[in-house]
């Protein structure tokens, strides 16, 4: 009987390794950037920011979601950027029991001074590729999310 441990898989030999580390390494990229602006925010908190700003404002269950965070987690993120002003909790207009999320002036202020970073973070991502590869890239990806999303 074989009690050694499987060898590692490389990147080449496993698509969720590679993305994994994708990921880390747009992570750590992103808090970098962060870091030299001088902004304390963590890559999560980021996330929040710019979909709050691409998508504009919703209630926390649908940040969440858009952010892949449990609801604990969210109260805690919302809880810190509201405390540094970035975002506020307003009533929801036609719901009253219920709250929207939105930026506030200096919340899209900071996400105004982000989009470089965001840019050049996603630039060097993808500068050994060329503008066809780039297009392909994005559509395998999206294609594999799609897969991975379907109910069927």
């Amino acid at each position: 009987m074989d009690t050694r441990s499987p060898a590692p898989a490389t990147p080449q030999e496993s698509l969720g390794v590679l993305l994994g580390l994708v990921r880390s390494e747009i992570v750590r990229a992103m808090e970098a950037e962060l870091a030299a602006l001088g902004v304390e925010l963590r890559f999560t908190q980021f996330l929040i920011l710019k979909r709050l700003a691409r998508l504009g404002p919703m209630s926390a269950s649908e940040l969440a979601r858009a952010v892949e965070l449990d609801g604990g987690a969210m109260t805690r993120q919302l809880d810190q950027l509201e405390g540094k002003g970035y975002l506020r909790r307003c009533p929801h207009e036609q719901d009253r029991r219920a709250l929207r999320i939105e930026l506030t002036e200096q919340g899209a202020a900071l996400w105004q001074q982000l989009t470089d970073c965001n840019d050049r973070v996603l630039e060097a991502a993808q500068r050994s590729l060329s503008e066809t590869e780039r297009r392909r890239l994005h559509d395998y990806l999206t294609r594999v999310l799609d897969a991975l999303r379907a109910k069927d």
